[in-house]
């Protein structure tokens, strides 16, 4: 029986077993070398994600503005073959004829 087993300790068995595992980790941790160029390694790797990701998210954008540009041309491409309602002339309102205007062309009167 050696002096430590007879002496009442005054370490639960919580205050124990962290000061037990707080050395134990701290001898593993004496024991690890980092190689000399991790640091270098890691941040080539990390920068090499990050211009990836930069590239295809303006990929993304400059895919996304074309197809919103294309759609966009081609509602407004998609005119019907009749000349409309605004300017057929059909209406029954009092208008102003254009001087040198097809006939039934009319713009409602100006306001003063």
């Amino acid at each position: 029986m050696t002096q430590r087993d007879a002496t009442p300790s005054r370490d639960t068995g919580a205050d124990r077993t962290e000061r037990e595992l707080r050395e134990a980790l701290s001898a593993l941790a004496d024991g690890v070398r980092a190689a000399p160029d991790a640091y270098r390694t890691a941040r080539g790797e990390w920068l090499r994600r990050e211009r990836r990701r930069r590239l295809v998210l303006a990929v993304l954008i400059a895919v996304v503005f074309t197809l919103a540009t294309l759609i966009g041309l081609w509602v407004l491409n998609r005119t019907p073959a009749d000349p409309g309602v605004i300017f057929s002339g059909t209406g029954s309102h009092a208008g102003v004829s254009l001087p040198g205007s097809p006939t039934g062309t009319s713009l409602p009167p100006s306001h003063p």
